[in-house]
């Protein structure tokens, strides 16, 4: 049975003692696994974070904890930010606490933990050196970084031996070996994602009086954004499939077995197919629900999640054509550009900021997706270690289920490959209770102390105010555009089939493995994220309304009602609800 505390959870320190769970949905919705966290986060992650931070000049190594520095938080298992950390950046940076929380919270209907001043917090070397930081993110055109990136994580790929063919020692020692790549990987995150907030927050404070739509609207289009991509491919694939007669009958079966009704087919569109899906699945088959816990499934490991989003695309018209709407978009960006241009022509500050703020967003908001692409990879290739020795511990007897081995700790993997047996009752029993974390709801935001899991609510167990027609939800503007459709609420991928083109995606969050369904749906809203979530990120790509951070619109939101999505303003507002 549960403790009070998961087994790898993290505790709050004095210096860093606030932390929420805003925004960190779409990183890691569900709970993290044992192995995941202590051997790919806490090496990794964790510490790049801290690094990233330093890079920068937000903070110094030696202000966090020397062993477990307090960028992120594990609370019940759950992935939490940090938000002394945040808070601290908007004093250093000068955007103020008050910024931060605004960004994280609903004031009017969330506790929020009160900020508590200490000397350390203001820092004038640090204000300084992040004063230089944002002065480089504004007049850079081009971020090389991320490529040399790009290719390292290409380069693991195509280093991957052919694993079943290893012995044990060698697989672990692979997946060790990766893990200096997980750290630096993510200090790529912070510093490209610092300098998509800098240059984005800059549009908005340039035309936000004139248009608080435009700052979403100049960082719409802009192309070669790697999250986007997937969408791109997917649909070229579904393609494939339209232009046969023969893959589409193969399509209209069972999805568990379409693979292999194609693979009997001998035909060059089969074969056409096939090639193309291969070629996915090298390139993005780390991608997948949860993708940043190497426990959860993912293209790769689960191809049925590919086929799946390729039956939804395939039901999408030509009009939906990703190539169109980046296009779509790209002109609409270019129309603002060239407004704007003239309105700040006889301000030479502003026009100058206006034109750094515009080619810095646009480069480092492809510079972040690309830096999250090559991590995810990265992560896949520790993935694909972990389950080759997961299996043949199964077929020795030594685990139930291959999935166990992610419920050890990283401290303990050696003592298990020199006695596996010794350990397999008691990661079964931890996987029991690992699945019981499920059904816990996570605090919002852990205020000095964590409480007890025993105090913790069952998922949807508190009561929700039920919508009216007429009534309007708020959000935060996302996506621009305004669009009517029948709400089609999804609390995961189990059934893809449900959303129907036009269909309004009304989902708790999402990851690079909803991206296909985006193909399909009028609009998207979640109930948690931002304006850098992933959601908002490719609804903009894709040209399609989104509005995220709208709190449970998945229990508040019936199904089949009938809502109008207002991605500029941030709203949706029931038009009727289903009979």
């Amino acid at each position: 049975m549960l403790g009070d505390r998961w087994i790898c959870d993290r505790v709050t320190t004095e210096r860093f003692p606030d932390y929420t769970r805003g925004n960190a949905a779409d990183v890691l919705a569900d709970p993290v696994s044992p192995l995941a966290w202590t051997f790919c986060w806490e090496p990794g992650a964790v510490l790049g974070c801290r690094d990233g931070f330093e890079q920068m000049g937000i903070f110094d190594a030696n202000e966090y904890d020397a062993d477990f520095p307090e960028t992120f938080g594990l609370f019940g298992g759950y992935f939490y930010n940090s938000l002394t950390q945040a808070r601290l950046f908007g004093i250093r940076s000068g955007a103020g606490w008050e910024t931060v929380d605004a960004t994280y919270f609903d004031s009017s209907s969330q506790a929020i933990p009160p900020y508590r001043e200490q000397d350390w917090h203001n820092s004038p070397c640090h204000q300084e050196k992040l004063g230089k930081t944002v002065a480089w993110v504004m007049s850079t055109d081009s971020v090389p970084e991320t490529e040399l990136i790009k290719w390292e994580a290409e380069a693991l790929r195509a280093s991957r031996p052919d694993l079943a063919g290893q012995s044990d020692e060698q697989v672990l020692g692979r997946a060790k070996m990766l893990q200096r790549h997980l750290r630096t990987m993510f200090a790529q995150v912070v510093w490209t994602s610092l300098g998509a907030s800098a240059s984005s927050g800059a549009l908005a404070a340039l035309t936000g009086e004139d248009d608080p739509t435009a700052s979403v609207k100049l960082i719409t289009g802009i192309g070669d954004v790697d999250s986007a991509d997937i969408a791109a491919q997917i649909f070229a694939i579904s393609r494939i499939v339209r232009r046969s007669d023969a893959l589409m009958a193969a399509f209209d079966g069972d999805i568990d077995t379409v693979a292999e009704r194609i693979e009997a087919l001998d035909d060059d569109e089969a074969d056409a197919f096939g090639a193309a899906v291969e070629q996915f699945l090298y390139q993005h088959g780390g991608r997948g629900p949860n993708e940043w816990d190497v426990y959860r499934p993912c293209y790769e490991t689960h191809p049925k999640l590919l086929f799946q989003a390729i039956e939804r695309a395939r039901g999408a018209g030509d009009d939906a054509d990703p190539a169109r709407t980046v296009a779509s978009g790209g002109a609409t960006r270019q129309e603002l550009i060239t407004k704007y241009r003239a309105m700040f022509a006889g301000d030479a500050e502003a026009a100058g900021t206006f034109e750094a703020a515009v080619t810095a967003s646009a480069v480092f908001m492809a510079a972040r997706e690309r830096c999250k692409s090559a991590n995810i990879r990265a992560h896949n290739e520790v993935r694909q270690c972990f389950d080759e020795i997961g299996r043949r511990m199964v077929e020795r007897g030594h685990l139930d289920d291959h999935k166990h081995l992610y419920m050890l700790t990283a401290d303990e993997l050696d003592d298990f490959m020199a006695d596996p047996a010794s350990f397999k009752a008691t990661v079964a029993e931890r996987a029991a209770d690992f699945e019981l974390l499920h059904d816990l709801e996570p605090p919002y935001v852990v205020d000095g102390s964590v409480p007890p899991l025993s105090t913790w609510e069952r998922k949807n167990a508190g009561e929700v105010e039920a919508v009216a027609a007429g009534d309007t939800l708020t959000g935060v503007s996302g996506s621009p555009g305004t669009v009517t459709g029948r709400a089609c609420i999804m609390l995961d991928l189990s059934d893809p089939s449900r959303l129907e083109p036009g269909d309004i995606l009304i989902a708790p969050q999402t990851d690079p493995a909803w991206t296909p369904l985006f193909l399909a749906a009028g609009g998207v809203v979640t109930n948690v994220g931002a304006v850098a979530s992933h959601a908002v990120i490719v609804s903009r790509e894709l040209g399609i309304p989104c509005v995220p951070s709208v709190a449970d619109a998945t229990r508040r939101i019936p199904d089949g009602a009938i809502v109008t999505v207002d991605g500029g303003a941030g709203t949706i507002t029931i038009d009727q609800l289903p009979s």
